[in-house]
């Protein structure tokens, strides 16, 4: 078969292919379209109306596929917040104390975990 036949005989079959597809056929799939697209607007919507108030990585958000960059990154979140909390806790009194305390130590096991990823 010469090149020019098997040309000839590819675009043969890519229409014969393509022209499988009905009218109706393509209508009904541009209205799939259509509700997809309002879909995946909506969902994006919603994910910016979530708030997150959960302050810095848990150690459930820490996974071993995560890349040397967002480890390090989350690690630098922790060490921040666990600043913070300490400065908080020089200054707190009595329960506060105590609780502030029992966030430091569950963010020194999330840094922990962190250093040992990385």
């Amino acid at each position: 078969m010469k090149r020019s036949e098997l040309a000839e005989y590819i675009k043969e079959t890519i229409v014969d292919v393509l022209s499988e597809a009905s009218a109706e056929e393509v209508e009904a799939q541009k209205e799939l379209n259509k509700e997809l697209e309002k879909t995946v607007s909506l969902s994006k919507e919603l994910s910016e109306d979530v708030d997150d108030d959960i302050e810095g990585p848990s150690a459930s958000d820490i996974k071993k596929g995560d890349s040397i960059s967002t480890l390090a990154r989350k690690l630098q979140d922790v060490t921040k917040e666990m600043k913070s909390v300490v400065n908080q806790w020089k200054k707190a009194e009595g329960e506060d104390k105590a609780r502030l305390l029992a966030r430091l130590k569950e963010l020194t096991k999330i840094k922990k975990e962190l250093e040992g990823l990385i």
